[in-house]
């Protein structure tokens, strides 16, 4: 049974009433206090305290102090007046019970409403920052964006520029041929003349000569001389012309050879490369050895859904030989499966950046790095970034449908978010 504390002490202005509860003996720091605008409780065992006011207070702006022994309210009146007891008088015990239940209801009411409120706030707090976190990722993008269009400028003139070179290069290159040949031509004409000359004064040494022999004879001679001044006719043959075979399957254009060019150097480049300086590679065969094999080996334990073992193939691959897009590109289809988003963000795009330049061979790895990547950003719910890598891989293969159901899903889910929004 509780202890009722009697020996309280109050005062009061026409705005604030100033109570005392003494708490003798316990620590007062443990005390529960429960105050609304009209009843005022305070529980400290053995002690209790409750007081149902004679007006009406502010509940949210009075005060309790803890000094030694003692809880000391300092309690603001709705109305200013002067009160002429501290409690109601006459009060009855179902009166009372009716009163404690509805300080109750009241309190909870009010705790439920602070409750939402501050809910609403963080929400309000989460779309604003999230909103913010968007636009400074759209500035990023258009900055890089921007930074890619300078370069392909850059890269434009200086091709444009390259490609005049060789232009003028071979003006000048037919230029000094035609002269070539117009002085081959003259010498021609030049040998022809005095071919031309020699016959004449052979034809009247011999007419001189031969004055005496028959007109047959003469005849003769000068066929023979003809005969001699006409050349031989060319021989038949064939010749046997081998072309260099294409490692791609597009027509081969001016435009896109050096892009070619490069991405074989990037590939022989990184069939060579080969880090063999591993601790784990002592207890390996040589077969094993090979990130090809490697390679292989993740692909048939993904298709046998044991997309761990798969990860552990890929990554010893990459450890082998960091440069072969195709393992991060089937590492990132992996961590899909086990839920790392992140993992698959980062090996799609470690795979993009493998893949340069942009040719036809490498193209359907492109347009898979690009749909993986924006999967995983879809499950993080970063639809926009999600839908910016569909529509890049629509850009490489704008045929493939699924990619285009996919990209429209997106759309929709961006624009139902807007909505809601």
């Amino acid at each position: 049974m509780p202890l009722q504390v009697s020996d309280y002490s109050w005062q009061q202005t026409e705005t604030a009433v100033f109570l005392s509860v003494p708490l003798r003996g316990v620590c007062v720091r443990d005390a529960d206090v429960f105050c609304t605008d009209s009843y005022l409780k305070v529980n400290c065992p053995p002690f209790l305290f409750e007081v149902f006011l004679y007006a009406p207070i502010d509940d949210e702006s009075s005060k309790a102090k803890i000094v030694d022994d003692a809880i000391v309210f300092t309690l603001y009146k709705k109305e200013a007046a002067m009160w002429e007891n501290l409690s109601i008088s006459g009060v009855d015990k179902e009166m009372m019970q009716r009163i404690r239940e509805e300080s109750v209801l009241r309190a909870q009411e009010t705790a439920r409403g602070a409750t939402e409120a501050k809910a609403a706030a963080k929400r309000e707090d989460q779309k604003y920052a999230l909103s913010v976190m968007m636009k400074i990722e759209e500035e990023e993008r258009k900055k890089i964006e921007a930074m890619k269009e300078n370069e392909r400028i850059k890269a434009t003139k200086e091709l444009e520029a390259w490609k005049e070179h060789q232009k003028q290069a071979e003006e000048q290159k037919k230029i000094q041929k035609e002269e070539k040949l117009c002085q081959q031509e003259k010498q021609i004409e030049e040998e022809r003349k005095k071919l031309k000359n020699k016959k004449s004064l052979t034809r009247n040494l011999a007419s001189r000569s031969l004055a005496t022999k028959g007109r047959s004879s003469e005849n003769i001679f000068s066929e023979k001389v003809k005969e001699d001044s006409v050349p031989a006719p060319r021989s038949g043959g064939s010749i046997q012309i081998s072309f260099t075979p294409r490692v791609f399957p597009t027509a081969l254009r001016e435009s896109k050879a050096a892009e070619e060019e490069e991405w074989l150097h990037k590939q022989a480049e990184a069939r060579r490369a080969m880090n063999t300086d591993i601790p784990e590679l002592c207890d390996l065969k040589e077969e094993e050895k090979n990130p090809e094999w490697l390679k292989d080996k993740g692909n048939k334990l993904f298709a046998t859904e044991n997309y761990l073992a798969a990860v552990n193939a890929y990554n010893l691959a990459i450890r082998l030989n960091n440069k072969i897009p195709l393992l991060y590109l089937n590492r990132a289809a992996c961590h899909l499966k086990l839920k790392n988003l992140h993992k698959a963000v980062e090996d799609s795009s470690k795979a993009l950046e493998l893949l340069t330049p942009p040719v036809a061979d490498n193209a359907n790895a492109r347009m898979k790095a690009h749909v993986r990547r924006g999967t995983a950003f879809c499950q993080l719910e970063l639809y926009v970034e999600g839908l910016l890598d569909y529509e890049a891989a629509l850009e490489i293969d704008p045929s493939n449908e699924i990619v285009q159901n996919d990209a429209e899903k997106i759309r929709n889910i961006i624009q139902g978010t807007e909505l809601e929004s």
